[in-house]
């Protein structure tokens, strides 16, 4: 559990050179930290994840009612993301609230129903449950009540810095009386599970506002990165590249690098994930940088970010435990725009190319063999056999421009 003299378990001389580091260099997240401040519920700061999110301390929630924490880790404030925890208490519900920035929400536990309407339209309701994955659509006045007998635990992710940093103004942002009609006019099948299907690029896509059960979900097949691995990508209300995949027991991803903002939750058995600054290489055990590296643990409920700061970041998905792992990643926001990009023709993905390649992926026998040692080592912890096929090291060297 996090140290009390702060909320990551850091100094809070070390907690605060580094918040005033990340201000000076990414003020877009200024306004959003004034207003979390005065929500009056716990702020969890991290550096790449919290193993259970379910675990970590909730408080009334004013505002919103029910009982909730947010979550900021170092790897997704440079993209204007945001996470929080909320509970509704068995008979309960949340207040009833519009925004203007996107709501991506994942139920943890329990069951209930979603109420939302715009001005001057219908009211709607849809029902949820474990597992379930939904978007609210921009600025839709929604409430979420507690359908059973035991606490409801939600988690979301927002792009609300942005917004707050655009706009300044809380009032407006809570309170604009304007339709998104583009987005949703008052459907009723609105939140339906969608059964569009069709391929973006090399992205295979799910155009659906909701998912009833994220953990069991039928997934595309995508070997690139995993043997026996799968992936899909959804598209739910605006919201772009966020996606779900699993893979195999016994088995972990490949590296591959890029920028910060993303943040994966587990939904199914247990791991860890390894994440270090692309400047020290595929190889940082190797060359002595094995002090550089964050070991990430996960289990359903758990999250943790592709990065821990700015810049772009190694980072790898291990299953250590006795069923395939699955996991769903949030992006920041709900922009359509690289959706538009790869249908005018980006047919490929750089981390599905090897770096020797110019791509940004470290196939198995070009990664430090330390990796896999510890692999090894933690499945055999767990009683659980490694299901790899055997490798080979290579000892040329990789491109130095990678």
């Amino acid at each position: 559990m996090p140290d009390k003299r702060s909320r990551s378990g850091e100094s809070s001389a070390l907690q605060k050179e580094r918040m005033k580091d990340m201000q000076i260099r990414y003020g877009v997240l200024w306004a959003y930290e004034e207003w979390m401040g005065k929500e009056g519920i716990p702020i969890y700061e991290g550096l790449a994840g919290v193993e259970n999110v379910a675990e970590l301390p909730r408080r009334p929630w004013a505002r919103m009612g029910g009982l909730g924490t947010f979550i900021q880790l170092e790897g997704t404030k440079q993209t204007g993301a945001l996470h929080y925890v909320v509970e509704i208490p068995a008979g309960a519900a949340l207040e009833p609230e519009k925004h203007l920035y996107d709501e991506l929400i994942y139920v943890l536990r329990g069951r209930g129903l979603t109420e939302l309407w715009q001005e001057g339209g219908p009211k709607r309701s849809f029902e949820w449950g474990e597992g379930s994955l939904f978007a609210l659509p921009l600025n839709t006045r929604h409430r979420l009540v507690n359908g059973g007998r035991e606490p409801v635990l939600l988690f979301a992710a927002t792009n609300a810095p942005v917004v707050m940093e655009t706009f300044h103004n809380t009032d407006f942002i809570f309170n604009c009386n304007y339709n998104f009609t583009d987005r949703y006019r008052g459907e009723a099948d609105y939140f339906l599970a969608g059964k569009e299907r069709h391929q973006v690029g090399v992205r295979p896509v799910w155009e659906t506002n909701f998912i009833p059960d994220m953990r069991t979900a039928l997934l595309d097949d995508m070997f690139v990165k995993v043997a026996g691995g799968q992936i899909t990508f959804f598209n739910m209300a605006g919201w772009v590249w966020n996606h779900a995949s699993e893979w195999p027991v016994g088995r972990y991803h490949k590296a591959h690098y890029h920028g910060p903002g993303i943040v994966l939750l587990g939904l199914n058995s247990e791991g860890y994930a390894l994440v270090w600054p692309k400047e020290y290489g595929p190889h940082p055990y190797q060359d002595g940088h094995g002090d550089k590296v964050i070991r990430a643990p996960w289990k359903p409920g758990g999250i943790y970010a592709a990065g821990a700061g700015p810049g772009e970041w190694f980072h790898q998905h291990f299953n250590t435990g006795s069923e395939p792992a699955r996991h769903i990643t949030f992006g920041a926001g709900g922009s359509r725009f690289g959706e538009r990009m790869s249908r005018e023709g980006k047919n490929v993905d750089a981390a599905h190319i090897s770096l020797r390649n110019g791509g940004r992926l470290v196939e198995y026998e070009d990664e430090d063999p330390e990796i896999r040692r510890q692999f090894i080592k933690a499945l055999k912890k767990n009683g659980v056999e490694c299901t790899m096929a055997p490798v080979t090291y290579r000892t040329d060297p990789l491109p130095a421009n990678f």
